[in-house]
């Protein structure tokens, strides 16, 4: 496996929170993991989970959204940001994805990394303690300064757009 371009500080904010960790040597994204524990839930953040259980797991009806933990924070370094990704498999499989994708993650953000996941298909889904939800990919920002002119440069592309480039 190849070796960090960067190092992230992280904070487990749960003593069982996983952290997130590359699945294969050449993948992107980090598996972000659920932790779902009784008496964490604000009803703003998740209208349909009603009473706490002892399962360790919530249902996520069709159409609805939550706001799920994972237990972690992080201090990116200047010049980084982060970004929160659905994983593919849970979006073909089960209609789950990130609402905000991608959901970002700035440099002086200190607080927990929670995903905003929506239910899209059609039955429940089982959200459990631990269970790979989204993905994390950290990432340098490139930082913009604005040049005001009265026409911009052309290309042969020009304004087109949506769709305009082929089916």
């Amino acid at each position: 496996m190849r070796g960090p371009n960067c190092i992230v500080e992280i904070k487990r904010l749960y003593p069982d929170a996983k952290l997130p960790v590359y699945a294969t040597d050449n993948a992107a994204g980090m598996d972000l993991c659920a932790v779902v524990a009784p008496g964490q839930w604000e009803p703003d953040c998740f209208p349909g989970y009603d009473s706490y259980n002892t399962d360790n797991c919530l249902w996520l009806a069709a159409n609805d959204r939550a706001l799920i933990s994972t237990g972690i924070a992080i201090s990116l370094p200047p010049g980084y940001e982060a970004q929160i990704r659905p994983r593919s498999g849970l979006a073909v499989k089960h209609g789950l994805t990130v609402l905000n994708s991608p959901g970002t993650i700035d440099a002086d953000y200190r607080g927990e990394v929670k995903v905003l996941l929506i239910n899209l298909g059609r039955d429940t889904v089982t959200i459990a303690h631990g269970d790979r939800i989204a993905q994390l990919v950290v990432a340098p920002v490139a930082r913009v300064g604005w040049q005001l002119v009265d026409d911009l440069t052309m290309t042969r592309r020009g304004d087109g757009g949506f769709g305009s480039t082929g089916k």
